[in-house]
C-alpha cells in the first residue's frame, strides 16, 4: 500500500486500542505494542494481533521499522516518552495532557520544530462531524460579528462511588489536577477550536466530595462495572478534584464558564457547549453527537442531523458516511489520525496542520495551570502561554 505507515502505540489500557481501531481502519499497520511490562505487553499483542511486543517502552521508540509512536500510557510518562521518540526520529501522537506542566510541554514544542517531525495531541473530540460543522459556521459569520458567551461543561459518573478507582486519582501518575485535566482539557480545546478563540483568564472553584476512597488490592478494569462483592480495599486520601466550575474571559471579549464533574451520577459521558452569537447560537452534546442544535430570535430554531450533503464544504470530510448513518466516538480517533496520516504523507512540514499540535497541547496545559492556581488562591489568573 503507498504510504502505509507503521505504527508503534505505548499502553494498551482503555485509550490504546481506540487509537489502534483507527490506525487500522485506515489501513496502515500497528507493528508493535509496549506495555508496562513483557508479560503484559505479550498478553496485549496476542489479544490485537500484533507481532512485537515490548515490556520496555524505550526499545519500541527505538525500533527501526516504526514510522508513527502513539503514546497512550499514564499522564506522567508522556513527556519522556514523547521526547524520546523525537529525538529517535519518529513522528508522534500523545494523548492529553501533553506533559505534566509547560515547562515540559514547552520544550516539546521547540524539540519538535527543531526535528522537523510531525506532532499530535489526541483531541479527538474536535474530529465529530457535527464539530467540524460548528466550527465553520462560526468561522463563516453564521453566529453574527460577535460571539458574546461559551458555556457548558462535561460530566461523568465513573468515580461516583468510594470504591471506584484508577491511576488518574493519584497526582504523582495524573498531576494535580484530575477532572479538569483529564475531560475539561476535552472542552477547552473543543470550544476553542471551534471558536478560534483564546482563553485570557480564569477563576475556579473545586471541589473534593470523596476525600478518601477505597482502593481495591487487585487490579480492575476503568469502567469496568460492578466490582466483585468480596473485594479488599485499602484506604486512599484523595487530593484531586471530583469537581470543578470555571469561570472565563476570553481574547474577543467573550465570557464564559465551564463544569466538570466525574461524580454526577446519570451521566455517563456528556461533554455539552453552548456558544451565543450576536445573532445566532449553537449548541452540541456528545451523548447526542448527531445533532447540533442552531438557536435564532426571529425564527424558528433547527437541529441539524450528521449529514454531509447537508454540511458546509470545509467541514464535509469529516462525515464518512450519509445521513441517517451515525458517526461515534470510535470515528473521531479514525478522523483524527487521517487528518494526521495525510499530512504525514504529503511531505510537507510547513504547511499549516488540521489537527491539534503539540502548541495545542501546550496552551491547554497553561489554561490548567491558571485554574489550578485560581482554585489555590481565590482569584482571578491570567492564563501564561
Amino acid at each position: 500500500m503507498a504510504n502505509q505507515l507503521k505504527v508503534g502505540i505505548i499502553g494498551v489500557g482503555f485509550i490504546g486500542p481506540a487509537h489502534m481501531e483507527g490506525v487500522r481502519r485506515l489501513g496502515h499497520d500497528v507493528v508493535a505494542v509496549a506495555d508496562y511490562n513483557q508479560a503484559l505487553a505479550d498478553e496485549a499483542a496476542n489479544r490485537y494481533y500484533v507481532n512485537k511486543a515490548y515490556g520496555k517502552w524505550i526499545d519500541l521508540v527505538n525500533d527501526p521499522d516504526i514510522d508513527v509512536v502513539h503514546i497512550t500510557s499514564p499522564n506522567v510518562l508522556h513527556y519522556a516518552q514523547s521526547k524520546a521518540a523525537l529525538e529517535a526520529g519518529k513522528h508522534v501522537i500523545c494523548e492529553k495532557p501533553l506533559a505534566m506542566n509547560t515547562r515540559e510541554s514547552s520544550e516539546l514544542v521547540s524539540l519538535a520544530k527543531e526535528k522537523g517531525l510531525v506532532n499530535a495531541v489526541n483531541f479527538n473530540l474536535r474530529f465529530y462531524p457535527l464539530a467540524q460543522e460548528a466550527h465553520a459556521r462560526v468561522m463563516s459569520g453564521a453566529l453574527g460579528n460577535s460571539i458574546y458567551a461559551i458555556h457548558g461543561g462535561y460530566l461523568q459518573d465513573w468515580l461516583l462511588l468510594d470504591t471506584d478507582w484508577n491511576w488518574r486519582l493519584e497526582p504523582e501518575a495524573g498531576g494535580n489536577l484530575r477532572a479538569v485535566s483529564d475531560i475539561g482539557s476535552h472542552w477547552i480545546d473543543l470550544v476553542t477550536f471551534i471558536t478560534g478563540v483564546q482563553i485570557t483568564e480564569v477563576f475556579a472553584d473545586m471541589a473534593t466530595f470523596l476525600p478518601v476512597r477505597r482502593k481495591p488490592k487487585k487490579k480492575i478494569d476503568t469502567f469496568g462495572g460492578k466490582l466483585e462483592i468480596d473485594m479488599e480495599y485499602e484506604e486512599k486520601e484523595i487530593k484531586t478534584e471530583d469537581y470543578a466550575t470555571v469561570m472565563l474571559k476570553f481574547d474577543n471579549g467573550a465570557h464564559g464558564v465551564m463544569t466538570v464533574s466525574q461524580v454526577s451520577s446519570g451521566r455517563k459521558n456528556r461533554l455539552q457547549y453552548e456558544i451565543n452569537g450576536s445573532s445566532s447560537s449553537l449548541s452540541w452534546e456528545s451523548e447526542r453527537p448527531n445533532e447540533l442544535w442552531i438557536g435564532h430570535r426571529s425564527e424558528p430554531n433547527q437541529t441539524i442531523i450528521k449529514d454531509p450533503s447537508l454540511m458546509s464544504e470545509s467541514s464535509r470530510w469529516c462525515a464518512a458516511y450519509p445521513g441517517g448513518h451515525a458517526e461515534g466516538y470510535p470515528d473521531t480517533f479514525k478522523q483524527l489520525q487521517n487528518a494526521v496520516y495525510s499530512y504525514i504523507g504529503k511531505g510537507d512540514y510547513y504547511a499549516k496542520a488540521e489537527f491539534p499540535t503539540f502548541l495545542d497541547g501546550h496552551q491547554t496545559l497553561a489554561v490548567d495551570e491558571a485554574i489550578f492556581q485560581s482554585a489555590q488562591q481565590g482569584r482571578w489568573i491570567k492564563v501564561a502561554y
